[in-house]
């Protein structure tokens, strides 16, 4: 049986159909790691253990800005694309994680995600605060500028000392959650990845590697991604392939894969 990776969707809409979507980079990238993607509806919080509970993996898309009164924030006019009820089942998607202790790779917003789940702040926008440019959106397959990777984390062992990444992001992590460290840095300071300091089933990095497919140090962060995860489901099925059972009368929900402008429909099993 082939892992299970979630991708959690973001709102959007075609037309007048609202829709859970997510960017096909994100399906393509999970397959090149060799995992099965699903995409993952946004649902009430409390859904969140039992979605969580049937997966092999986590990945957090990119996406708006997280509202800032989730890390005690406050809203500037840069501020963007928030989404609370977003926020809200991405962080208890997080906690289940944890709780269970589900594989998660944290993308972009999906870091930021991670660092205010375990407490974290965000810095509100960067331009305030470097002269460097961290949002070069029209060069969102290239890197952009070189990160500086601590010598010994789980990122090491997967890039090297250091690597070139795209930069598409006007906020970053600040102040670091617990339970987190950080592990890369830009080459003004900005952090650009954090992972947990006790299972290694945590990554979050500040870049998007599934823009980055053609160089194979981030084709290794969803090769790790899918590693972990079926090294989990083996250790809580007792070395035995679990089969996930569904959910008495779970009913279909609508999701969308998209890549911008083009898209394609689906329906699944919640």
């Amino acid at each position: 049986m082939q892992v299970r990776i979630g991708i959690a969707a973001a709102p959007g809409q075609i037309g007048l159909l609202p829709v859970h979507a997510v960017n096909r980079v994100y399906v393509t990238a999970v397959r090149l790691g060799g995992g099965l993607p699903f995409v993952v509806p946004m649902l009430d919080p409390s859904d969140a253990s039992a979605v969580v509970a049937e997966l092999d993996g986590l990945v957090l898309s990119g996406g708006g800005d997280l509202d800032p009164a989730t890390y005690g924030g406050v809203a500037g006019p840069d501020l963007a694309g928030v989404d609370s009820e977003r926020d809200l089942w991405e962080l208890a998607l997080v906690t289940a994680a944890e709780d269970l202790g589900v594989p998660v790779l944290g993308i972009c917003r999906g870091l930021q995600t991670l660092n205010v789940a375990a407490g974290g702040t965000l810095v509100a926008h960067l331009p305030d605060c470097t002269d460097q440019a961290h949002r070069v959106i029209e060069r969102d397959s290239e890197a952009v500028h070189p990160i500086d990777v601590v010598s010994g984390s789980l990122l090491d062992g997967l890039t090297g000392a250091g690597c070139g990444v795209n930069s598409l992001h006007h906020q970053a992590a600040d102040r670091v959650g617990s339970g987190l460290k950080a592990v890369a840095f830009a080459p003004d300071g900005v952090i650009e990845a954090l992972e947990d300091t006790r299972w290694g089933r945590t990554l979050g990095v500040q870049w998007h590697p599934e823009l980055l497919t053609g160089q194979p140090e981030q084709v290794a962060l969803w090769s790790w991604l899918v590693d972990a995860s079926a090294a989990w489901r083996t250790r809580r099925s007792g070395g035995m392939t679990a089969v996930a059972a569904v959910p008495a009368g779970a009913a279909p929900v609508p999701v969308l894969v998209a890549d911008g402008s083009a898209a394609a429909g689906a329906v699944r099993a919640a």
